[in-house]
């Protein structure tokens, strides 16, 4: 053998074994592609809003199976471009994010009431479990939301903040930044707190409106019992009046015209006579008599 027949056949033994391989993956892929029919090939059909406007949420996508998967795959220019989809569905929630920004919330309270607010709450409410990372800041005394007045701000509870009982030096606006295990931002919200001193206002809204629609309540009640007793008090003088004055005017009127002796003649008023000089002869005998007495 000479050295220049070694050299060859020492080269394609040593590409032997690559190519070997490389024609075997070659077969298998074209098994695989052959077969590509029975893999499921899902398609999202459907897909509702992300159910936070900020922060972390979630939405629900339905997707359905292909009926054609190769066709699908290989786009054959045979369909047109369509696939037709089944009816084997299935609906499976994704976290979503619209935006991180929460913008400003402001709230008035009196010193001494309790205030909190969370930073979490609606995502562990809409996504569950969380390992969030959060931090606090705090610009105090004014309702801003520029970024540049806020100092790193170190809060009793990692996911809220609560006040109890507020103070007037506890005024002013915090911001909390939440962040996932990547370090990336998902959520970021302000609390403006504007603390009155206790005393001078009233902020119990609810109860003051009570107060007030009973304090109406009582005042129309009153109203209209002065009212009847006004009208009482002006109708009955006003009655009596008028039947004074309406029998003055029929006796005038009955004296007028001569009527007031036929009246009288009446046997009513004859038997009323009769009677009042009976009563007046009995009081002129008795007065008789005494006076025959005591002479």
């Amino acid at each position: 053998m000479t050295k220049q027949n070694f050299v060859m056949q020492s080269t394609f033994g040593g590409l032997g074994l690559p190519l070997f391989l490389c024609l075997l993956l070659q077969i298998f892929n074209a098994a695989k592609l052959e077969n590509v029919d029975e893999v499921a090939v899902e398609i999202v059909v459907k897909s509702t809003p992300c159910s936070a406007t900020c922060g972390l949420g979630f939405k629900a996508q339905t997707l359905c199976l292909l009926k054609d998967s190769k066709a699908a795959v290989e786009e054959d220019p045979q369909s047109g471009g369509k696939t037709e989809v089944s009816d084997v569905c299935r609906v499976r929630k994704v976290k979503c994010q619209m935006s991180w920004q929460c913008g400003l919330s402001t709230m008035t309270v009196v010193e001494g009431q309790r205030v909190e607010f969370d930073c979490l709450r609606e995502i562990v409410e809409t996504v569950g479990k969380f390992s969030p990372r959060v931090f606090w800041r705090y610009a105090p005394g004014i309702i801003t939301s520029d970024d540049t007045l806020f100092a790193r701000w170190k809060a009793p509870l990692l996911d809220r903040v609560i006040l109890d009982p507020v103070r007037e030096k506890d005024a002013g606006t915090y911001r909390c930044d939440v962040q996932d295990k990547n370090f990336r931002r998902v959520k970021r919200a302000y609390w403006g707190i504007r603390v009155l001193p206790s005393g001078i206002f009233d902020l119990d809204y609810e109860g003051t409106l009570s107060k007030w629609d009973n304090w109406q309540n009582q005042t129309m009640t009153h109203l209209q019992d002065y009212k009847t007793v006004l009208i009482y008090m002006v109708l009955i003088p006003l009655s009596f009046a008028g039947a004074v004055v309406g029998l003055m005017v029929g006796l005038y009127w009955a004296m007028k015209t001569g009527k007031l002796r036929t009246m009288m003649s009446h046997p009513v008023f004859s038997t009323c006579n009769r009677r009042l000089q009976r009563q007046r002869l009995s009081r002129q005998q008795r007065r008789a008599h005494d006076n025959k007495v005591t002479s």
